[in-house]
């Protein structure tokens, strides 16, 4: 997937850089590197692109995405928090 692709993609997605970086793994800067053709996603990305393609058609995932994402990170931070109080007992 080229740099024009990427960036497509992630707009139709309705995601900023920092958004679709937290989707697929990476640092922010390695999804502006990618959409400047400065660096290129492995075959894994590529591939989850492709999925990512399919979704991006449903307007359902496209609109409840932005809160997903914003729902992993309340649910990774309430983790941290709960094996925090645990092994402080």
């Amino acid at each position: 997937m080229n740099a024009v692709e990427i960036k497509r993609l992630r707009v139709q997605l309705g995601l900023n850089q920092v958004e679709f970086a937290q989707l697929v793994g990476v640092h922010p800067i390695t999804v502006s590197k990618w959409e400047r053709n400065e660096a290129f996603p492995t075959p894994y990305q590529n591939a989850l692109f492709g999925q990512f393609r399919e979704g991006a058609r449903n307007k359902e995932v496209r609109n409840s995405l932005k809160d997903a994402l914003v729902t992993a990170g309340v649910i990774f931070a309430l983790a941290l928090l709960l094996k925090h109080l645990t092994n402080n007992k």
